[in-house]
């Protein structure tokens, strides 16, 4: 299936974004032009946090649907497949900001370091949601009002947003670590994909952390609801990102060097992934 990819907003064809793009709209505004059904997409250099107050919605990104209840967070880096569906009373907005501010802002952030959705169902007394709920509604202050030094505000507000989004993700893997020994397992199987020399199979990996694979995959189950292999064909794809944007390699020389048996192997998993293929993703990159 070919995703349908985006410089702009949703069902903006062909859109020319400033650098410095930021936009905020409500969920129903463009979601009931298209019967409530936002079909999965990439947004090439915009990064998306969709605030959902209440409603029911159903999430789809690369690897898998899910029913969300709100209230909630989607968090949307730039390049990721995701799509929604929702129910016709849902209320809540979606911010959009362009990956320049942001990198002008957060340049040693890892929040910008994201390379899936992240989604945020559960809030705690130290974050709630009502304090996401305020910040988007003082960065939409600014954005539609006409105040000294608004830019300023704007991005103090938009500082706030993003710091505090980024101790929710941190918060949840810590507290989630302490309660199961799951993550550490996960985390070690992480740690053996990145630095293995050549494509494992599921079983040699399982050997490594000492569990049978069939285990392996609900450790990976539990902690990102994927399977084992689709961890390792995420960080597969992830490298060949880095190849396709910061060398000359051809795509087949890319395949081999991430240890893949064919070229066209690569290149179908890559498009299944992103929704575009290696060459069209090394010339949005350009």
């Amino acid at each position: 299936m070919k995703f349908q990819h985006y410089d702009g907003l949703y069902g903006e064809l062909n859109a020319s974004l400033a650098s410095d793009y930021i936009f905020s709209e409500l969920i129903s505004t463009r979601s009931k032009d298209f019967d409530w059904v936002i079909r999965p997409h990439i947004h090439t250099k915009l990064f998306q946090i969709f605030m959902v107050e209440s409603g029911k919605l159903k999430f789809q990104d690369s690897f898998q649907e899910k029913n969300v209840e709100s209230p909630c967070l989607i968090i949307i880096p730039p390049a990721t497949l995701h799509g929604l569906r929702y129910s016709p009373d849902v209320k809540g907005r979606i911010l959009t900001i362009s990956v320049s501010i942001l990198e002008n802002i957060f340049q040693a952030s890892t929040l910008l370091s994201l390379t899936s959705p992240q989604l945020i169902e559960k809030f705690g007394d130290e974050y709630t949601f009502e304090e996401i709920q305020n910040l988007i509604r003082n960065i939409d202050k600014e954005l539609f009002g006409d105040f000294p030094e608004r830019q300023l505000m704007m991005q103090t507000y938009i500082t706030q947003l993003f710091v505090t989004i980024q101790r929710i993700l941190q918060n949840r893997e810590s507290n989630y670590e302490e309660k199961s020994p799951f993550l550490l397992h996960f985390k070690h199987f992480q740690k053996l994909i990145k630095t293995s020399e050549k494509n494992k199979t599921i079983p040699e990996f399982a050997q490594e952390l000492n569990v049978s694979a069939v285990h392996l995959n609900r450790i990976c189950q539990n902690v990102v609801g994927k399977s084992a292999l689709q961890v390792i064909q995420e960080h597969l794809i992830e490298e060949s990102k880095k190849y396709l944007e910061y060398t000359s390699h051809s795509v087949s020389e890319i395949a081999y060097l991430l240890d893949f048996e064919y070229p066209n192997y690569f290149a179908k998993l890559f498009k299944k992934q992103t929704g575009i293929s290696p060459s069209e993703y090394r010339e949005l990159k350009r």
